[in-house]
């Protein structure tokens, strides 16, 4: 699997023949198709471990603390980790959500483990919402949308700006973005009186 994963991290899933795994892998056909149906299974294995090594993760985080903006923190700063310690998953999966029309096979099921792993974070906002620690004036699903955005923003941005770091204190900034937003009071009130 580890010599697959680089091949289709690298070479992306259409790039990446079955041969080229079994050489890198150093095993034969035979073997490889033992443990999986043909290539695209071997890929949904990929998938699918990076998802739940992701989500456990997430859980193991959140779990640590009470308080939703230490809860974010730290379920941010454990994705911060496995974007360090699993680069060619993460280039997986993003490659796979943005993936051309048929470049992957169409039995690959991405979004199911990717709406999982978003609803843990909706599970995490509504509990905000329901301590009060979030503005009611929003729904659930765009807070979500917006926290799980800045996130992925950060960690695609890894892809093309390597030299940031990524750590606690740049997850509590997130964090703070989030939950106090960006705007000034004198913008804030500007916004309003245009609105009125």
């Amino acid at each position: 699997m580890r010599a697959a994963l680089k091949k289709f991290a690298a070479c992306g899933y259409a790039g990446t023949s079955v041969q080229d795994i079994v050489d890198a892998a150093e095993v034969t056909k035979p073997t490889l198709y033992y443990y999986f149906p043909n290539k695209a299974g071997l890929y949904q294995a990929l998938l699918d471990e990076a998802h739940d090594e992701r989500l456990r993760l997430m859980q193991t985080a959140a779990a640590r603390c009470a308080a939703l903006p230490e809860k974010l923190a730290e379920v941010i700063t454990a994705l911060f980790g496995f974007l360090k310690g699993h680069r060619d998953w993460v280039r997986l999966a993003f490659s796979t959500a943005f993936a051309a029309p048929g470049e992957v096979p169409p039995e690959i099921r991405y979004l199911d483990k990717c709406m999982r792993n978003f609803e843990f974070m909706h599970s995490l906002i509504k509990q905000g919402l329901a301590q009060g620690v979030l503005n009611r004036r929003f729904a659930s699903q765009e807070l979500t949308l917006s926290i799980y955005g800045l996130i992925n923003m950060y960690v695609m941005g890894q892809f093309f700006r390597p030299d940031d770091t990524l750590n606690r204190r740049t997850a509590e900034r997130i964090v703070a973005l989030f939950l106090e937003g960006a705007a000034g009071k004198r913008a804030v009130r500007l916004w309003k009186k245009r609105k009125s």
